[in-house]
């Protein structure tokens, strides 16, 4: 091989973050959503000194995954491990949320058992709340990288800064985009290929919002796509599929796309 192809791998890897294995951190995130949800096929046989062992020892891990992180200040790591850990009773009562609007919105939902298990939107809001919760204590890569393994596994793209209020609802979920800067409300129902995204991918504009703002009790169905900052869906509205909204919308509307379909006999 061309040595200089060789050196520009090596300095690649002498400027690289060190940061844990993508797996490492995916599989750290799998495991604490399985010890709140046992549905997930976790033990069933805990008692409360067994489950504090349990989110001891996952505290413990995200401590070590935080610790070998390079932009992670060296002091921190306790006291960012504690503070996510701290936050584990709301989160668990955010997704509770999110479950109980599947469950009573979906007609195809038997149970919440089959939620837990099978459903895409759960599993990726799940990953969303964890990675959130972590941005929010202001720690690099991590988060991004729990958004994007659920992004892997279920094809929804949640931008870990998004800000998502209770109950929402993502059915089926295939495609579904929501960006950076986006702000949802509560009882939120949001089907597949929805994007919430950017008017403009300039890149002067990084640290503005440039995703819209989605008011409460908000429908937006499949292949509608949100774009702007300054975009805002009020309360009570519904989004036909396949739209394209630029400008804000009052709440109470239903906005649709209305096609011409022909049939053409042989």
């Amino acid at each position: 091989m061309d040595n200089q192809f060789l050196d520009r791998i090596i300095f690649r890897q002498k400027q690289q973050q060190v940061v844990p294995s993508n797996q490492t951190i995916a599989n750290w995130a799998h495991n604490l959503l399985n010890l709140i949800f046992p549905e997930r096929g976790a033990s069933t046989n805990y008692t409360q000194e067994i489950l504090k062992g349990v989110f001891f020892e996952l505290k413990e891990e995200l401590q070590l995954i935080l610790k070998s992180t390079k932009d992670c200040k060296s002091d921190s790591h306790k006291a960012i491990a504690d503070g996510f850990f701290e936050q584990i009773p709301e989160i668990y009562c955010k997704l509770n949320t999110d479950l109980s609007s599947l469950s009573n919105g979906d007609p195809a939902a038997q149970s919440e058992f089959e939620i837990i298990r099978c459903y895409p939107g759960f599993f990726a809001t799940a990953m969303y709340r964890f990675a959130h919760e972590l941005y929010l204590l202001e720690v690099p890569y991590i988060p991004r990288i729990i958004t994007e393994y659920a992004h892997t596994v279920t094809g929804i793209d949640i931008h870990p800064a998004a800000e998502i209020g209770e109950y929402l609802y993502i059915d089926h979920g295939t495609g579904l985009v929501i960006g950076e800067t986006t702000v949802i409300g509560n009882y939120v129902k949001l089907y597949q290929g929805v994007t919430l995204g950017a008017l403009s991918v300039d890149k002067s504009k990084s640290n503005t919002k440039r995703h819209p703002t989605i008011g409460n009790h908000v429908v937006i169905y499949s292949g509608a796509t949100i774009l702007g900052g300054e975009t805002f869906i009020g309360n009570n509205c519904i989004i036909g599929g396949n739209v394209w909204i630029t400008s804000s919308v009052p709440e109470n509307s239903i906005v649709y796309h209305q096609a011409e379909i022909k049939i053409k006999s042989s």
